[in-house]
C-alpha cells in the first residue's frame, strides 16, 4: 500500500525548482550557480545617508521573493532581471535605493538594490526579493518572511535625473 502526503507551501514563484536539502547530493547540474554569490551593493561609508534618514528608519512587514519566470526579463527600471543578483522590488522607493533587509526569525540580513516595481497586493508585504537575496536570508522554502527594512541610501528619482 502506498500513501502519499502532500503539503502546500507558500512560494512566490512556483515555477522555480527548489534547491536540494542535502549538499552531498548536489551535482554540477543542480548545484547553486556561481552567480548566486553576487556581491551585495556597497554600503554608504558613514551609515544611512541624510536622505535615507528622512525616510522611515525601519519598515516592518513581510517579504516575498520572485525568480524563475522573470529571469532575463526587463525590470521596471529597465535593467535585465538576474534572479541571483542582490536586488528587490518595492512599490515606492526610488530605483537604485540601497536597503538592508533583516529576517526577524533568524536575524540574517542582506543588502539589496531596488530595481523593480510591484503592487505587493497581499496585506503586510513590504518588499519582493530576488531569489538570490531570499536564499541568503534562508527564506526560499517558506516563501515569506517577517522582515525589517532599513533604508541606507535613496536612489535618484525621475525628477533628479
Amino acid at each position: 500500500m502506498v500513501v502519499l502526503f502532500s503539503t502546500r507551501t507558500v512560494q512566490a514563484d512556483a515555477g522555480l525548482p527548489r534547491p536540494a536539502n542535502n549538499p552531498a547530493a548536489a551535482t554540477a547540474e543542480n548545484a547553486t550557480p556561481a552567480s548566486l554569490t553576487h556581491q551585495e551593493p556597497s554600503l554608504p561609508q558613514h551609515g544611512p545617508t541624510p536622505e535615507a534618514r528622512q525616510w522611515k528608519d525601519r519598515i516592518h512587514g513581510i517579504a516575498s521573493w520572485y525568480g524563475g519566470v522573470f529571469n532575463g526579463r526587463r525590470t521596471a527600471s529597465g535593467e535585465v532581471f538576474d534572479m541571483y543578483a542582490m536586488t528587490a522590488c518595492h512599490p515606492t522607493l526610488p530605483f537604485g535605493s540601497i536597503v538592508r533587509v533583516i529576517d526577524r526569525s533568524n536575524r540574517r540580513s542582506v543588502v539589496v538594490r531596488i530595481t523593480d516595481r510591484g503592487d505587493l497586493v497581499e496585506e503586510g508585504r513590504v518588499i519582493d526579493l530576488s531569489y538570490g537575496a531570499a536564499e541568503k536570508l534562508g527564506m526560499t522554502w517558506q516563501g515569506l518572511a517577517k522582515v525589517d527594512l532599513q533604508v541606507l541610501s535613496l536612489g535618484k528619482t525621475e525628477a533628479q535625473k
